[in-house]
């Protein structure tokens, strides 16, 4: 019973929207305008710098936090990895934007952060090919990136700590996949 609620806790944390929160005041509503993402990009699109860095910090911290307070002490991999993946889907599904939300992209690299820290040498891997994609007039070159990055990760997961971590760290790629399909989509139709 208290796993569960520790999930449950886990889905509710990842579900805050920083988006709309680093939004207030401005009178737009981020899930009505560009890509309709409350995420990072689609705040820096239409605000100040610092609105944009409240939210990334914001979901980021959301992965990370939800594992320091929920999965002290526990010793299940199960357990600890779901606390993350609860993080993740509460972004990406959140009860407080209608059970829609983000991509995930954020919230799943703090929590990775948080479950192996040496995974932060993959993420100079996502500005280096946003920078790639976007010189190269690529569609999609934020999605091609994020994904691209949450696979490296996966893959160095399963590389250096087996099977099982590396399962897990799939399970959030195949969640950040799930929420890009719309721009794998239109990948495909280019």
């Amino acid at each position: 019973m208290i796993v569960v609620l520790k999930f449950l806790a886990a889905f509710f944390i990842g579900a805050i929207p920083f988006a709309k929160v680093a939004m207030l005041g401005t009178g737009i509503d981020i899930t009505k305008v560009g890509s309709k993402n409350p995420g990072f990009r689609n705040v820096s699109r239409f605000a100040s710098w610092w609105r944009a860095a409240i939210c990334l910090i914001g979901d980021l911290g959301k992965g990370f936090f939800a594992l320091a307070l929920l999965g002290y002490g526990e010793t299940s991999a199960l357990v600890v990895w779901g606390i993350g993946i609860a993080a993740v889907m509460g972004h990406c599904w959140s009860p407080f934007l209608g059970f829609n939300g983000g991509k995930g992209v954020a919230t799943a690299f703090g929590a990775l952060l948080y479950l192996e820290p040496y995974t932060l040498a993959c993420l100079p891997l996502y500005p280096l090919l946003r920078f790639i994609g976007g010189k190269m007039k690529f569609k999609q070159e934020g999605a091609i990136a994020s994904l691209s990055t949450t696979a490296a990760i996966a893959v160095v997961v399963l590389a250096m700590r087996g099977f099982e971590p590396g399962a897990f760290a799939g399970i959030m790629l195949i969640i950040v996949l799930i929420r890009h399909t719309p721009n794998l989509r239109e990948i495909c139709t280019a």
